[in-house]
């Protein structure tokens, strides 16, 4: 007997994806072997009929189709033997797997990936599942999205999508298969379009990394096999209405829609709850085949008002507080694969939906000035952010990305950015628990601007293009809406849309209830209907002195700068020797012109050599491969650290203050020599710390542009009763200045004092010299320490010869006397215990102290925790590190870190620093 016509239905609404792990794709992990290759069977999912369940399917076998003869009849019937076919995971692109299994290189390491041809991904590839369901009577539903570029569908032999139904990256596809589902075993078979992103509404990766050579086809999402009963419940959600400013109460809103997908009439029974306090239901008569939206308010249910609501904050400005919607819709008698009983009535379950949420408030008008000031629940505050990327590969690791999440909030950073390749919903569930601000939208320079975006290389639009970008847009605002982190969509990066465009994806947000701000551009453009962004992306993306970041102007500190930096952050030695080959790490300290293969295949960035030539000039040209990265570290550390600061210092000034700032970027996919405050296996180095210590809550800090030393407080309440002392010294340790002022006072938010200002000059002062800022609170005790070096000589910039990605500098810093200091000796003790409440932690506590007899100070010492093979240990978090301790002084500083992670050897800490030898001691 033949099936009956599958019925596709899309939704607006996407469906939460079940925690999936790809443990078998170790991100970043060299490729195994490669080993004859036997027919490969996946695991064949077992799909239960409770309604409301949905099933992942469990992994893939994928195989080109240039291989593969047999019709999409047969590949998709159940029990095709797949015989040389690569095993894939859940959400896989073809690449992955195929390094995965040891077909290809570890494309992360020197050049390898150059040895990936290209052309094997230029023709269609299959993913194939099977799954298996006992009962025939539920219905069922494929669910998924992130099908990269397009794909044919077929289910037991019958196809029941076509690329051209399924195209795009985002948008979200729900086809009833229930006609066709037998008893035992099924089969799903996708049929994979190559991606372009100049041709496809997709992902790209511009001038981040080197593309991967498949450009990520394949499929990056759960497939969902969903069932239900007679009425199905989709699009659920709730909207928050938070009182302002006292956030005493809340009220909130349900809403979802109720569909009868039988033949007849029925009356079907809406019932949820939020936590164990409230409860709800309604009935609702439903005509064949009819759909309703169903809304409860507090107009008809009080007990959606709220009193004293759990209000959820970003990270430093209070708790993560989050509810859980749980949502079932019910029949009389049941029906066709209906399951449990509703609150013990005759009705039983159809369908069920459960989403997590978050009460809070975003407002981001634009101030006199015309930049973004966003608040959240009343308060103002400054976007401290960084660029976020995924995976390369498109490959989750969900602790890998939980990692991340805890750097970030380490680093005292309140939002990431994503410009495009919007993440696994278990990234912002992630996002949500630790108080890190998001800024999902469109990637720039690709199909998604290529209307608008003049010479880049993105393609115009086709008239089927419109409707592909929409559906993205519905399907992202109703999976990202519920988000608390989710603080607006950026429909544009680098350009706006043009008005057929923009109205397409304000009428999708629209009819999804976006709750937040929705802005028109990343760059400082406007759009018809969201008029203009508030937001700047003047640059820098490539080398700039620290000073730059002080002058309002260019990318300096003014208003809402969403993607910039000094560009280039070497990683550390023990990261660029993972990485890179001997000959690559030669070529990177003896050959600034050369190109680097690991920085970007942009011919704007493809060499250092801008980067190293202010190296050379600042602190004098290397002498090896140690020397380099050493003096990397210096710099990237007072470049980042310049950078936040300058932004902190100017968020209060009463004319065009900083609103947010985006560092570009937070993180590569790929092993990288440019824009990363971490780097690929979570080392940290200068940039990281700068960071760290600028965005410290309570911050103690010196101004370029004016030699102020300031006092910043991030903390809610202000503080008073702080004492400020600045010292500064040659770099023989002689100290040729000191002041101390007392009393100094600072309100909360961000607020900041100025506690003196430094002579222009200094008798006896060396060109380079080092300035300490020591800040006290009322008892004594150091609450923030910061150390610069310094030169007489200013960096000189020239804003005439300014372009989209630099200002040029004329005449540099004269740094080149810290190769003169003296040895420092430091010396350092550490214990390590294991965490009573959470064994699987352990923390190593390190004193370190400069035990020299003279005046040297110690410069940027660094602590790495490693193992018994002097690896380091990562991920850690530092309570504090690369610090400067003068002669006498003495530190003492935490590390946390996963024990299983030391791989049963004795945690040791390696000592090292600017003129510390590199020593290492036990932590056991």
């Amino acid at each position: 007997m033949s099936p009956s016509p599958v019925r596709v239905v899309r939704w607006e609404a996407a469906a939460l994806a079940v925690l999936g792990l790809l443990g078998a794709l170790l991100a970043g992990a060299p490729a195994a072997a490669p080993s004859p290759r036997t027919e490969h069977v996946p695991a064949v999912t077992a799909v239960p009929a409770t309604p409301g369940s949905t099933t992942p399917l469990s992994g893939y076998a994928i195989r080109s189709t240039a291989d593969v003869s047999d019709a999409p009849a047969l590949v998709s019937a159940p029990g095709y033997r797949t015989a040389g076919w690569h095993p894939a995971g859940p959400r896989s692109t073809v690449l992955a797997a195929l390094v995965a299994d040891g077909t290809h290189p570890d494309p992360f390491h020197s050049t390898d990936q150059k040895r990936i041809p290209a052309a094997d991904f230029a023709v269609p590839w299959w993913f194939r599942a099977e799954f298996t369901v006992a009962d025939t009577s539920s219905r069922t539903y494929l669910d998924f999205s992130g099908v990269v570029s397009a794909a044919d569908v077929f289910v037991n032999g019958e196809q029941v999508a076509t690329a051209t139904a399924v195209a795009g990256a985002y948008t979200h596809h729900e086809l009833d298969v229930t006609g066709l589902v037998r008893a035992g075993a099924n089969a799903v078979a996708f049929r994979i379009k190559p991606n372009d992103p100049r041709k496809n509404l997709t992902m790209g990766w511009l001038d981040w990394l080197q593309p991967p050579p498949d450009e990520n086809m394949g499929i990056v999402r759960d497939v969902l096999v969903r069932r239900g009963g007679p009425v199905a419940l989709r699009d659920a959600h709730v909207l928050t209405g938070l009182a302002l400013p006292s956030l005493a109460s809340a009220d909130l809103t349900v809403k979802a829609k109720v569909r009868n997908e039988s033949a007849g009439p029925v009356t079907a029974e809406v019932s949820g709850t939020i936590g164990s306090g409230i409860a709800f239901r309604r009935e609702v008569p439903l005509g064949a085949h009819e759909t309703k939206t169903v809304a409860f308010t507090p107009a008809d249910t009080p007990q959606l008002h709220l009193d004293r609501p759990r209000v959820w904050w970003p990270a430093g400005m209070g708790p993560q507080e989050l509810y859980e919607l749980d949502l079932t819709v019910a029949v009389p008698g049941g029906g066709a694969g209906s399951g449990e009983r509703a609150g013990g009535d005759s009705a039983a379950v159809s369908d069920r939906a459960r989403h997590g949420f978050g009460i809070r408030s975003v407002q981001a008008p634009l101030n006199k000035d015309g930049a973004r000031q966003y608040s959240v629940n009343g308060r103002p505050l400054l976007i401290r952010g960084a660029g976020w990327s995924p995976d390369q590969l498109l490959r989750w690791d969900a602790a890998y990305a939980e990692d991340r999440l805890a750097y970030a909030r380490d680093l005292g950073l309140n939002t990431l950015r994503l410009e495009g390749h919007l993440e696994q919903d278990e990234f912002f569930d992630l996002a949500d628990r630790y108080g890190i601000l998001t800024l999902p939208g469109w990637q720039c320079c690709t199909k998604w601007e290529g209307e608008v975006n003049g010479t880049e290389a993105g393609e115009s639009w086709s008239a089927g293009d419109h409707p592909v970008a929409k559906a993205s847009m519905a399907a992202e605002a109703a999976r990202l809406r519920g988000h608390p982190s989710v603080i607006s969509f950026l429909i544009g990066s680098d350009f706006a849309p043009n008005a057929e465009i923009e109205r397409g994806y304000v009428e999708a947000l629209k009819a999804a209830d976006w709750p937040t701000p929705v802005i028109p551009a990343a760059s400082a453009k406007s759009a018809p209907l969201t008029g203009a962004s508030g937001m700047r992306m003047p640059g820098p993306y490539e080398w700039v002195p620290p000073n730059y970041w002080y002058d309002k102007r260019e990318g300096g500190a003014t208003g809402f700068n969403s993607e910039t930096s000094a560009g280039p952050d070497i990683p550390t030695l023990d990261t660029l020797r993972r990485m890179m080959s001997p000959a690559e790490l030669t070529s990177l300290w003896k050959e600034p012109a050369a190109p680097q293969y690991h920085r970007s295949p942009s011919r704007t960035y493809a060499t250092l050599k801008l980067y190293d030539d202010a190296l050379s000039a600042r602190y004098g040209a290397p002498r090896s491969l140690e020397d380099y990265v050493a003096k990397a570290q210096l710099a990237q550390y007072e470049n980042v650290r310049a950078q936040y600061e300058a932004y902190a210092r100017n968020a209060t000034d009463a004319s065009k203050p900083s609103t947010g700032v985006i560092y570009w970027m937070f993180n590569s996919g790929w092993t990288s020599l440019h824009w990363q405050l971490v780097d690929r296996y979570l080392d940290q180095n200068g940039a990281y710390f700068g960071a760290k210590k600028a965005n410290e809550p309570l911050h103690v800090q010196y101004s370029y542009d004016d030699r102020t030393v300031a006092v910043v407080n991030r903390r809610a309440a202000g503080v008073s009763g702080l004492t400020a002392r600045v010292s500064l010294f040659n770099t023989d340790g002689t100290q040729k200045y000191d002041q101390t002022v007392t009393g100094l006072a600072v309100g909360g938010n961000g607020a900041k004092t100025t506690a003196l200002t430094l002579p222009a000059s200094v008798e006896g002062l060396s060109a380079t010299h080092l300035a300490r800022l020591v800040l006290t609170d009322s008892s004594g005790r150091e609450v923030s320490r910061n150390v610069y070096w310094l030169s007489t000589r200013r960096d000189v910039l020239d804003y005439t010869e300014s372009d989209w990605y630099h200002t040029p500098t004329t005449a540099y810093a004269d740094l080149t006397g810290l190769r003169s200091m003296a040895q420092a000796t430091v010396s350092a003790t550490a214990t390590t215990s294991v965490d009573a409440d959470a064994p699987s932690t352990s923390t190593t506590v390190v004193t370190v102290r400069n035990t020299g007899t003279g005046n040297t100070p110690a410069l940027l010492t660094d602590l790495h925790l490693v193992d018994g093979k002097d690896t380091p240990v990562l991920p850690v978090r530092w309570s504090d590190n690369q610090i400067s301790l003068w002669p006498g002084e003495s530190a003492t500083l935490t590390a946390t870190y996963r024990t299983a992670d030391l791989h049963g050897s004795a945690p040791a800490i390696r000592v090292s620093g600017w003129n510390t030898p590199t020593a290492t001691v036990p932590a056991g």
